[in-house]
């Protein structure tokens, strides 16, 4: 059974309230895990189901339950939740391949809520008693663990997570009940954003892009994505009355420019191969 979560609106900055209690944003991906009549399933956000990517959360709860959290792989070095790696195992569809990333990336439930339990919705009851609830579960291997929280000291976990480079901190109202399938202010996520500056080097023809560059070696400008998010109307206008002026060629795709623009732009962080991560334009460098 599939219960679609309950969503987050973004804050502007770390806040604290007494109302509040603060998480850890665990940088994986949604998941809902559903036990009814002891058969285990695994879903995304979106109702996929993926449970066969993650054979080592198959396991079974003393009673049927259906939980809320975030499957990670986390990085023993570090501590901290590796994107990329989460990524390889969600899309790994080959029965060898998944058995392979099974002990290379071990894959973590991070579990913030419940849903259901011995067959009782649990969505009408408040946050905290929720939160009660799931810790009398009885975890049933390393691989499940719930998410710690703190009370009321929003900025003070956020100084926490930007030290250990982590994605970011949710906010959620205590008395907040479980509003299924909804983006509701009573939960709000702060990211820990990464900033950088890039020259566009281009446009895409047909939905919106922008092509972004940064200096690799040698200071040469290697391709580091495509900006789509944070671009208001009057900076589109802005980029058009200048853009003619820096045609260099074209492909099928793309309307390539000298690199003569710049911007700063805010995003997750960069990914393995240099790329910017979920790219956010905040403004251009004059």
């Amino acid at each position: 059974m599939f219960i679609s979560p309950m969503l987050l609106q973004t804050a502007p900055v770390p806040f604290s309230n007494s109302d509040y209690i603060y998480e850890p944003k665990i940088d994986g991906h949604r998941l809902i895990y559903s036990q009814q009549a002891g058969q285990v399933r695994l879903y995304t956000r979106h109702d996929n189901d993926c449970t066969r990517q993650y054979p080592e959360l198959q396991l079974p709860f003393a009673d049927d339950v259906i939980l809320d959290g975030e499957v990670a792989c986390v990085d023993p070095a570090t501590g901290v939740s590796d994107f990329e790696a989460v990524m390889s195992r969600f899309q790994a569809r080959r029965q060898g391949k998944i058995q392979q990333l099974t002990g290379t990336l071990p894959a973590y439930y991070a579990i913030f809520d419940i849903l259901q339990y011995k067959g009782n919705d649990l969505t009408g009851l408040p946050l905290l008693r929720r939160k009660e609830i799931l810790a009398g579960l009885s975890l049933p291997s390393g691989s499940f663990g719930v998410v710690p929280y703190v009370d009321g000291a929003g900025e003070a976990l956020f100084e926490q997570i930007e030290t250990r480079g982590m994605e970011g901190v949710v906010g959620k109202r205590k008395n907040s009940l479980y509003e299924v399938g909804r983006r509701s202010h009573a939960w709000q996520k702060v990211i820990n954003w990464t900033y950088a500056d890039v020259y566009i080097t281009g446009y895409r023809k047909q939905e919106f892009g922008w092509l972004a560059a940064v200096p690799g070696p040698s200071d040469k400008l290697r391709p580091a994505g495509v900006i789509e998010f944070g671009v208001s109307p009057v900076h589109k206008q802005a980029f058009r009355g200048v853009a003619g002026q820096l045609v260099t060629g074209e492909d099928k795709e793309f309307v390539h420019l000298a690199p003569k623009l710049r911007a700063k732009v805010r995003m997750r962080n960069w990914t393995k191969s240099g790329m910017l991560r979920s790219p956010v334009f905040t403004e251009f460098i004059v």
